[in-house]
């Protein structure tokens, strides 16, 4: 009876098996990222109605097009999951290198496409491909992968640890030249967050976390638009037909929802009040259409997939697979502070941003791209649970082991193992 037990998989309420595969994802976060993206498709059809209608005549056009970014992004995704996390692990600094070239072509005067005076697309015909979202992927993967293989080196150097900051700051640099301010304070503030958590010395940590807080509270007090919007969050009410009108539509909306809303797709703010409301100011509408109860559970959904992502980062890291755990720290911190921001901008909480509500917000770079770091988050969830890729993983070569050092009781100083010569060869030798 016994030989019958231990010959069962376990499998337990957070683990889920995909039928007809082998692959065990964790239940909690895969419910919340599918129904996080069947609510964000639906408001989408139901936000957009009134500009799709004005637009093009056809009142489910944005539908219908997100419905289609949204079938790319899962089968993007899923070729994504049946990929293993050593060859993203290797393919890390090519990737940085095209977050590079993503975000210089799009500043190319007659190549990128300028909409309200930021160049941040790049014309595909099909769609429009946002250049800051795969940097922000491609970055997360590239820090998991340096953290991997200097993570003793960053906790006793201070220049290998300024070096993936500094390669992070030129990708900020280069998003702030768009302009695109939250995107750069994410893609800075996730990073600093993955190097916390791989658990850096503080004093260096808080010595940079100060001086990025003094730089773009500089750049914000410095920028006559950024200085306008954090005087309108402040009163918006100052100006409401003005500069505080993006705002304010998006607090009548808040209030017009009430606890349980007014129905779906019973509106009034998505009729020309409130601008962008099938994208930035998709939460607004939600709020309005569905309440106060749907909105708090949006909220408790995003804080799922964060608090699971930091599981599953913990889990593997325990496991031995330091990469898989840092790249779902970045990809939960990733989304978790984007939705966030997001959700504070719509509430009132945080300055007007330019940044959608992941899962849920219209626009193709953006839901693509998420599904694909959501895809990476579940491989990593799969590789850690299953005894295979756990046993694979830990044949695989790292580059990191030929890089430590050891020491020697009787001598400090560091010496570096020698790795070209097998420990049978070394046997006859006189050492």
């Amino acid at each position: 009876m016994s030989r019958v037990i231990l010959s069962t998989p376990v499998i337990t309420p957070r683990r889920h098996r995909l039928a007809g595969t082998g692959y065990r994802f964790d239940t909690l976060l895969l419910g919340s990222l599918i129904v996080l993206l069947a609510v964000g498709l639906v408001m989408t059809g139901s936000a957009s109605t009134s500009i799709a209608e004005r637009q093009t005549g056809e009142p489910f056009y944005y539908l219908w097009r997100q419905a289609l970014f949204v079938g790319i992004g899962l089968l993007a995704g899923w070729a994504v999951l049946r990929t293993r996390l050593v060859y993203w692990e290797k393919a890390g600094p090519v990737l940085l290198v095209a977050s590079f070239l993503l975000l210089i072509i799009v500043l190319v005067p007659g190549v990128g496409r300028a909409v309200n005076g930021a160049s941040r697309w790049l014309p595909l015909g099909v769609f429009n491909l946002q250049a800051s979202e795969p940097a922000k992927l491609f970055a997360i993967v590239f820090i998991a992968g340096y953290l991997v293989r200097h993570r003793e080196a960053i906790r006793s150097h201070v220049l290998e640890f300024l070096k993936p900051v500094g390669v992070v700051g030129a990708l900020a640099v280069l998003l702030l030249l768009e302009p695109d301010f939250g995107a750069a304070v994410v893609i800075l503030a996730t990073v600093l967050g993955m190097m916390f958590l791989a658990r850096v010395r503080f004093w260096h940590f808080g010595m940079l976390l100060l001086l990025f807080s003094a730089t773009f509270v500089a750049l914000a007090v410095s920028s006559p638009y950024r200085l306008e919007r954090l005087t309108t969050f402040i009163n918006p009410w100052a100006d409401p037909f003005a500069s505080g009108f993006q705002l304010t539509q998006a607090l009548i909306a808040f209030g017009r929802g009430e606890w349980f809303g007014v129905g779906l797709g019973a509106s009034i703010q998505k009729m020309s009040y409130l601008p962008e409301a099938h994208t930035d100011f998709l939460f607004a509408v939600l709020a309005e259409e569905l309440g106060l109860f749907a909105s708090l559970i949006v909220i408790v959904l995003f804080g799922i997939v964060l608090w699971r992502a930091f599981v599953v980062g913990s889990r593997a890291r325990k496991a031995g697979n330091h990469f898989a755990g840092y790249l779902a720290y970045g990809i939960g911190l990733w989304i978790g502070l984007q939705a966030f921001i997001n959700i504070g901008v719509n509430m009132g909480v945080l300055p007007t941003k330019g940044l959608t509500l992941p899962l849920m917000s219209y626009g193709g770079s953006s839901i693509i791209i998420t599904c694909i770091a959501c895809a990476l988050l579940l491989r990593a969830d799969h590789e850690t649970r299953s005894p295979v890729e756990r046993e694979r993983t830990a044949r695989a070569p790292r580059q990191e082991l030929r890089q430590e050092p050891y020491f020697r009781p009787q001598d400090e100083r560091p010496r570096w193992r020698d790795t070209r010569f097998s420990a049978t060869r070394r046997k006859g030798r006189a050492w």
